[in-house]
Formats: C-alpha cells, sequence, structure tokens
C-alpha cells in the first residue's frame, strides 16, 4: 500500500494526482515535499513557498524545482491548480470515508456502491490530470496513416487491447488484439515503418507485453506503452509512454481503480482517431452499422397487421 488517498472534499486531487505519481522517482529532498503534501494537502493553500519549504524542512528553491518537475511554472501556477481543484471538489457529494480506504464487508450495499462511486471520481480526475494529450494525439494520427496497428495486452489488460482493436477497427483502422505472446510475438515480427504498436499493461511490470512491444519498435513500428508507471518495463520497451493512472495504488480497489484509468485512455485514443479523419470514420461506422441492421431485435418484429376498412 502507498501513501494515503487524497480525500474528494477540500483537497487538490489534480495536483495530488501528480505528485503520488512522481514520488517513487524523487529525489530525497523532493520527496521529503511530496510526503508533507500527502499528509496536508491543505498546506498548498495556506502556505506562502518560504513557509512551506521549512515544513517540508527544504529550501524554497527546490520547492520551486518540485511544482517544475510536476508540470507546473512554479509555486504560484501550482496554488491556482489546487484552488481550482478544490473548488470542483466541492461539486461533488463529500463521502463518509476516503475514496482510497479499502471495503468494510460490514459496509452496507449502498455504502460500497456510493465508495466505488468515490474511487472511479478519483482516479477518474487523476487520468485527466496525468494524461498527455499531445502524445495521445500523436498516437492517434499515426493510427489513421498505419497499414497495420498492433495491440498488446495480457489478463485485465487484453480486454482493453480487444476493446481498443474492436473500436479502431469499427472507424476503418487495420487493427488487430493480441492477449498471447507467441501470437504477438509473430505479428511483431512482420511490422514495419509503417505500422503503430500499442502495449496495454496497468504496472507496466508484465514481461510478455514488454517483449511484444520491444519488438515491434525494432521493426521499426512506432511503439507505444500505455501505463501507470513511466519507469516501468513495459515502458521503457516503447518510443512513446502515455500514463493512465497513478504509479501507486493508493485509489482502492487498485485493480479496478487502474482499470478506469486505462479505458479512459483508451477511449480518449480512439476519440481522437475518429476525430483526425472524421470522413472515413463516419463511412465506416455506417457500413458497419448497416451490415448488423437485420440482426438487431426491433428490425425482427413483425410488421402489426393493418386494421381492415
Amino acid at each position: 500500500m502507498g501513501a494515503s488517498a487524497p480525500s474528494l472534499s477540500g483537497t487538490s486531487l489534480g495536483v495530488m494526482a501528480r505528485v503520488r505519481a512522481a514520488m517513487p522517482h524523487l529525489s530525497k529532498s523532493m520527496l521529503r515535499i511530496a510526503q508533507f503534501l500527502t499528509t496536508n494537502p491543505q498546506a498548498v493553500l495556506d502556505l506562502p513557498v518560504d513557509e512551506l519549504a521549512v515544513a517540508a524542512q527544504t529550501s524554497a528553491a527546490t520547492v520551486t524545482r518540485f511544482c517544475q518537475l510536476l508540470g507546473y511554472s512554479g509555486y504560484r501556477a501550482l496554488r491556482i491548480s489546487a484552488a481550482a481543484d478544490a473548488g470542483r471538489s466541492t461539486l461533488v457529494e463529500p463521502w463518509t470515508r476516503e475514496a482510497g480506504q479499502m471495503f468494510d464487508p460490514r459496509d452496507s450495499p449502498a455504502d460500497i456502491v456510493r465508495n466505488l462511486l468515490a474511487a472511479r471520481l478519483s482516479v477518474l480526475q487523476a487520468a485527466v490530470d496525468l494524461l498527455d494529450v499531445a502524445a495521445v494525439e500523436r498516437v492517434a494520427k499515426a493510427a489513421r496513416l498505419s497499414r497495420h496497428i498492433d495491440i498488446y495486452g495480457v489478463g485485465g489488460s487484453g480486454m482493453a487491447a480487444v476493446s481498443l482493436q474492436r473500436s479502431l477497427y469499427r472507424i476503418g483502422l487495420n487493427a488487430h488484439a493480441w492477449t498471447e505472446v507467441h501470437l504477438g510475438l509473430a505479428s511483431a515480427a512482420l511490422l514495419d515503418r509503417q505500422c503503430l504498436a500499442v502495449a496495454l499493461s496497468n504496472s507496466g511490470k508484465t514481461r510478455e507485453t514488454a517483449e511484444m512491444v520491444s519488438l515491434a519498435r525494432k521493426r521499426g513500428a512506432l511503439s507505444v506503452a500505455l501505463t501507470s508507471d513511466p519507469l516501468s518495463l513495459v515502458a521503457q520497451a516503447a518510443e512513446v509512454h502515455i500514463q493512465t493512472s497513478p504509479s501507486d495504488d493508493y485509489l482502492q480497489p487498485g485493480e479496478l481503480a487502474a482499470q478506469a484509468g486505462q479505458l479512459f485512455a483508451i477511449h480518449a485514443l480512439y476519440m481522437l482517431a475518429a476525430r483526425d479523419d472524421p470522413g472515413r470514420a463516419e463511412r465506416a461506422l455506417s457500413l458497419t452499422a448497416a451490415a448488423v441492421v437485420d440482426h438487431r431485435p426491433d428490425s425482427r418484429r413483425p410488421a402489426r397487421p393493418q386494421a381492415e376498412g
């Protein structure tokens, strides 16, 4: 279990998502800042930079570098983002427990549903904050130009791979999903510079997925990894990395949370791929819809008899 989860109410969820994603890879001085913020999320709104530095046992210059590492221009920009997140969080019903807390078997069914929703809201906001839209757009454009798209995933990520493949295929893209390493490696061996390879792995630790996308990269395909950890095995095997959720499992149940972030990322990729060539997407969707119209229940209903005059 990683650091404790941020509450949905009264805290800067977007900023905290970035803080938690960066924690495994920070220097000791910056890690002290991150740890202080995870236990005192309101501090970024209450303290000026010099007081925050003292509280975190570091310097104001280190705090500024820490903010820049998270993608902000400085401490002021981070505070503005935190204030926006805090304002947004007031629109969400305050929950009786933190989203990351483990579910208690003594909870009522209604409480379990509420807490599951809280966890999903948290991870989806984190996914939005972490998503590199420019990278997703690059991959979407590459998908449009590719003669062949390989999508790799094993286990739960295999189901996401199949979902992405079906979505891309329906808008006219030559996409194929591989959830077994032998078939995936065979397909990767046939790729070239006109191809795209996408690897899905929540943890980024799946060796088989790393092998498939690594071979695709060696063959010249644009290789992309969607994982929670930019320094993971799968992420390092690919040319482009898209982070789908924070790299620790502070949102529980961890697997459910990670899946929500992963699905958000692949849906974003699908939407941008359709947007990149809307004409082709609309034609393909129309053709596929027409092909199955006779198999829809409504189309097989017998016509109502005409009333006699």
